[in-house]
């Protein structure tokens, strides 16, 4: 027999509801951790190298005063930084500082300009009496040096050549030393160095700790450390021989000045002072003085033992260049050659002109810091390491 259906079950009024367990939320997997690829870190450093020289080309007729005050602001900020220990707040001691360098700055154009440009115009009016007196001078060592090796040595052709060049170079250098003058003001415009500079440099060296930590903050964190030590080392042998290279120029130039006015050289002063700026090229400087001053002395006084007071004055001055100046100022904390300085100036100037002078040792210096970091893992990695093969 067929059962009845029996009925559905009717709920307990006390039994507690049973409500569904929810459904636990979906998560995506954890991304495993992103790194940067060889192919994008060169491309970033090809970037920022092709967008940092196309600034400079782009900009190169602006850029002046702007590298101007950012290297005034880097010559300043140990001093600032002192007074900011002392309790002096940085933008007083940076206002203090860039006020007093520019109240130097006006004294000194005040002082040496009009005394150049007397001077400038002595050597005008007088050229033509120094180039007589030094065809004659060298007509008088041409002659003894023939009466004592013979005229198969030394004949009047030879001699009438040597003569006949006196006049082209006297005035060269008159012309050198003119153009040297009227550059240097163009340079220094009236504008420029009264405003821009001086206010740029102001909120440079104001905010520089806190320019120096923002772009701190925007380096690659996986290379940060290396970075920092990088930029350290460039830190320490750019000031090394920045500062150094300063005060040898400033030394060499007061000293060259105050020793030719005192033998008696009428442009004594402008050929020092322009002696001792142009030393900052190593060895330049002192050669284009030297020969300067040794073709004015023999063209004024007419006799070889004035000149011989001038060669030595310049004698003297590579005397304490080489052995006090360097050694004590600059020691072995200076990274940079002197060939490879001159070749970073030249290379600069033609590039980018007085701009690429300004930018032209703070290059040489980084480049120079991170060749020499290369070079380390260079000899300590196998392929330096690696001993040579045996066997066939």
């Amino acid at each position: 027999m067929n059962e009845a259906p029996r009925p559905p079950a009717r709920p307990d009024p006390g039994a507690r509801p049973v409500v569904p367990a929810p459904a636990a939320p979906r998560f995506p997997p954890p991304a495993a951790p992103r790194t940067a690829t060889p192919r994008q870190r060169v491309a970033l450093m090809l970037g920022l190298g092709g967008a940092l020289l196309f600034a400079l080309w782009l900009f190169q007729g602006i850029l002046t005063p702007f590298v101007l005050a950012a290297v005034i602001a880097y010559f300043l900020d140990p001093p600032a930084t002192r007074l900011a220990r002392l309790g002096v707040r940085r933008g007083l001691g940076a206002f203090f500082l860039i006020f007093l360098l520019m109240a130097f700055s006006l004294l000194a154009v005040l002082l040496f300009y009009p005394l150049i440009l007397a001077q400038l115009g002595i050597l005008l009016q007088r050229l033509p009496s120094y180039v007589a007196t030094l065809a004659a001078l060298l007509r008088d060592g041409l002659i003894r040096l023939e009466e004592t090796l013979g005229p198969e040595m030394v004949d009047q052709r030879l001699r009438e050549l040597a003569i006949g060049q006196v006049g082209p170079m006297m005035a060269w250098v008159g012309t050198a030393v003119t153009r040297l003058v009227g550059s240097g003001l163009a340079l220094f415009q009236v504008f420029t160095f009264v405003v821009v500079v001086p206010v740029v440099a102001f909120y440079l060296l104001r905010d520089w700790p806190v320019l120096l930590g923002r772009i701190e903050s925007w380096l690659p964190r996986r290379n940060a450390a290396v970075l920092r030590q990088l930029a350290r080392d460039t830190d320490r042998v750019l000031s090394a021989w920045l500062r150094g290279q300063l005060l040898c120029c400033a030394g060499l130039g007061v000293f060259y000045a105050v020793a030719l006015q005192l033998a008696g050289l009428e442009l004594g002063l402008t050929v020092g002072l322009m002696a001792g700026i142009l030393s900052f090229i190593p060895y330049v400087g002192s050669l284009t003085g030297f020969l300067t001053a040794v073709l004015l002395a023999m063209g004024q006084f007419g006799t070889w033992n004035e000149v011989l007071v001038i060669v030595a004055i310049f004698v003297v001055g590579q005397t304490i260049e080489g052995y006090v100046i360097y050694p004590y100022l600059l020691g072995d904390r200076v990274g940079l050659h002197a060939v490879w300085v001159i070749f970073a100036l030249f290379a600069g100037g033609v590039a980018f002109g007085f701009l690429g002078v300004l930018l032209a040792v703070p290059m040489a210096a980084a480049v120079g810091v991170v060749a020499r970091y290369w070079l380390r893992r260079y000899l300590e990695s196998p392929l330096y390491l690696d001993p040579p093969r045996t066997g066939g």
